[in-house]
């Protein structure tokens, strides 16, 4: 029997294994060329494929593995770190399962630890990846030598997180892997990409030039140094290397939305389109595509065309209910701003999207948005304020009037001002609801990271604004606490504290500011102020000393701190006024007037200050003289000018008292101490006069007038019957 040659046999086995084993690795090629070409979602449908038929092998879990991290920062906006990290977690971990002795998953489990912030479980995962690489004495001796220093050049790669690396641990592991392989464009590459992240544009230059030695076809070196120009600002330099990418491979989408996005930063936007465009149809114009083009224009700040494109996409695929974000941030961002519709973007988005998909972003802009919404707040606030203190003195007027028609036109008055302060209080509460929806939503923001300074300087300042002032001061104390806590950032809580009328809580502020630099004027203001604040009526006289130690400290300079002294001296000068000590009073209004010869201001104010001492004390004539001393200086002054017109008044009604037997008198307290600068007006009129340092009035009344009322700081208004019979009166008013 003849023997059979088996050997034409066994080369047809081989060829048919080895065109397999070819095939396969050519669709793990494709697989991983769309991954690069960023068709992320074909990629993920061809490994896939690629795990169907072959579930052994661990090559296709790791770079599906990679194509989900990829994907994830291609859009971070729309994206969700947690759910993309999961998802490689469990691919990786299924390559694990299929070839438990491949390094490559173990690396990809370190690199999802390492995103996540859980440094010693990517540790762990890296140790394991390199016990896995068998040592070696030659590099000759190394079986798989490509696979190797590849499995290296990724384990350097895993110590990048958030545009840094830690180099001193990536570079060796690099160096290794070029000793060992010498020609892999792939290391090159992951070498450029760290150089670029330490800021060494050069060497990172050098390594994709090299790179692109090695692998002559790929666009990847030409784009990756496009993009360093470009993030340099260089445009100009960026525009050749895309071109170079382009013309490696006419298809390769992603140097054209480079070149759409480098168009549109240089403001050339019909050129940016046209490579938006290419972009566009080179990705067939999928969905995730679309999505990217988005997020571009979002960069590029071409806002207009995000919501565009996000509607457009909604009118396709109303699954993608993230991209109500992107449309959110962009309506809220766009000129002018559509806070309406930026509002309805988040709220759907809250609706639903789940709450572990919610990023940080999410929060703060939702609480922009609400905020700009009620920009208007605060002036509410204040003219609800001033609409109340009018509304309160027309109901007093209303109490003083006896005479019909004279009530009836109050009572109009008070109607009309009680319509507006109610429509005005709907309006505030309606807006209280949506500033309160907008701090919950900061607060869960500074919740998810609650060291971030810049954030909690943002909504400090904005519970400031919106006038949540105690909320503001224990915000800034926050900063303080992480170490922004100089003398400036100290008095902000303080100021906080004192609008938040926590005048013990400012003090204690304003204090610490004064233990870190003892000269610090404003903070010795600021003190005497909170102490003014908590002794309004000037009684207990709580903030005379403050404010002498304020005159103490300011003399040193009183150029640099003529504002401050002006303020001292001005307090000083009532505390004296409301004692009664009207020689200390004078002094301290001459040093007001004297302060700055050039500054009218504190001319005019200090004019009117002694003006008003001298009329409160029934020198008329001194204090006509003074206050033609402020017309001098401003001649429209209104103050001085009524001033004038009253003193005149009390001095012809004094001679009229006195040598026409008119009605004139006293008003005195219950201990019959006279009572200054008391307020005596014939009710239903305007006839009214001011009581002198004696207490003494004086006054030709209207014909037919019916009462006095009589009036004092400090004390209870008294109605006193005119008698026609009587001229001379003593009233007497209670505390």
């Amino acid at each position: 029997m003849k023997s059979l040659n088996l050997k034409p046999f066994v080369l047809l086995v081989s060829l048919v294994l080895l065109f397999a084993y070819y095939a396969k690795s050519q669709d793990l090629q494709s697989a991983i060329n769309l991954t690069k070409n960023e068709q992320y979602d074909e990629a993920e449908a061809a490994y896939q494929k690629l795990i169907q038929s072959e579930p052994n092998n661990s090559k296709n879990y790791f770079y599906y593995g990679e194509n989900v991290l990829l994907n994830y920062f291609a859009d971070t906006i729309s994206n969700s770190l947690k759910i993309a990290t999961d998802q490689a977690r469990d691919i990786y971990n299924k390559g694990v399962n299929a070839d438990s002795i491949n390094p490559l998953n173990y690396v990809g489990l370190a690199k999802v630890a390492f995103f996540l912030g859980d440094d010693q479980t990517a540790e762990k995962f890296r140790k394991k990846a390199k016990k896995l690489l068998p040592p070696y004495k030659k590099v000759s001796k190394i079986v798989n030598p490509q696979d190797y220093a590849f499995t290296l050049a990724k384990i350097a790669e895993s110590y990048i997180r958030d545009e840094k690396v830690d180099s001193s641990k990536a570079m060796p592991l690099l160096r290794e892997a070029l000793l060992i392989d010498s020609k892999n464009f792939e290391i090159y590459i992951i070498t450029g990409d760290i150089y670029f992240l330490v800021k060494d544009g050069s060497n990172s230059i050098r390594n994709y030039n090299i790179a692109q030695k090695f692998n002559e076809k790929s666009p990847t070196a030409a784009m990756k140094i496009g993009s360093i120009y470009m993030k340099s600002k260089n445009l100009m330099a960026a525009i050749p290397y895309y071109e170079q990418a382009i013309a490696l491979r006419t298809n390769y989408a992603p140097a054209y939305r480079e070149l759409g996005q480098l168009y549109s930063m240089a403001g050339k936007y019909d050129k940016s389109k046209e490579y938006f465009k290419t972009y566009l149809e080179l990705t067939k114009g999928n969905i995730p595509a679309k999505i990217r083009y988005v997020n571009a224009l979002f960069y590029a700040k071409e806002y207009d065309e995000v919501v565009k494109n996000v509607e457009e996409i909604f009118a396709i695929d109303q699954s993608r209910t993230y991209l109500n974000r992107i449309a959110a941030y962009s309506s809220f961002e766009k000129n002018p701003p559509a806070y309406e519709k930026a509002l309805g973007y988040m709220e759907t988005l809250f609706k639903d999207i789940p709450a572990d998909r919610l990023i940080k972003k999410d929060f703060t802009y939702y609480a922009k948005i609400l905020l700009k919404k009620n920009q208007g707040y605060a002036k509410m606030v204040q003219d609800t304020a001033k609409l109340d203190r009018d509304l309160q003195r027309y109901m007093d007027r209303l109490a003083d009037a006896k005479k019909p028609e004279t009530k009836a036109k109050y009572q109009s008055q008070i109607d009309t001002l009680n319509i507006k302060i109610a429509n005005l209080s709907d309006q505030i509460a309606k807006s209280d609801v949506e500033i309160n929806r907008a701090f919950e939503a900061y607060e869960k923001a500074i919740a998810s990271t609650p060291e971030d300074k810049s954030l909690l300087n943002d909504v400090a300042i904005q519970y400031y604004n919106y006038k949540r002032f105690i909320l503001s001061a224990k915000t800034f104390e926050k900063l303080a606490a992480l170490g922004k806590n100089d003398v400036n950032d100290i008095m902000q809580i303080g100021r906080a504290y004192y609008q938040g009328k926590s005048y013990q809580k400012a003090d204690s502020m304003y204090n610490l500011a004064l233990q870190k630099d003892p000269e610090y004027i404003p903070a010795y203001v600021a003190i005497a102020n909170a102490y003014a604040a908590m002794d309004p009526d000037t009684k207990e006289g709580l903030a005379k000393p403050k404010f002498e130690m304020v005159i103490q400290k300011a003399r040193i300079d009183t150029v640099k701190y003529s504002n401050e002294l002006f303020d001292a001296y001005r307090y000083m000068g009532y505390y004296n006024l409301t004692n009664k000590n009207f020689s200390k009073c004078k002094d301290y209004y001459d040093l007001m007037i004297n302060l700055n010869p050039d500054n009218k201001d504190f001319k005019v104010r200090g004019y009117n200050a002694m003006g008003f001492m001298y009329y409160s004390q029934g020198e008329y004539n001194k204090a006509i003289e003074t206050y033609t001393r402020t017309l001098e200086v401003d001649p429209n002054n209104e103050t001085a000018k009524v001033s004038i017109k009253n003193a005149q008044i009390n001095i012809d009604n004094l001679f009229n008292a006195q040598f026409k037997g008119k009605h004139y008198g006293t008003v005195v307290d219950a201990s019959g101490q006279p009572i200054s600068n008391a307020s005596v007006r014939v009710r239903d009129t305007a006839a009214e006069v001011w009581t002198g340092a004696k207490g003494e009035f004086a006054f030709e009344i209207p014909k037919g007038s019916e009462a006095f009322v009589v009036s004092a700081k400090g004390y209870k208004t008294k109605e006193v019957p005119i008698i026609a019979k009587v001229s001379k009166y003593t009233i007497t008013l209670e505390q």
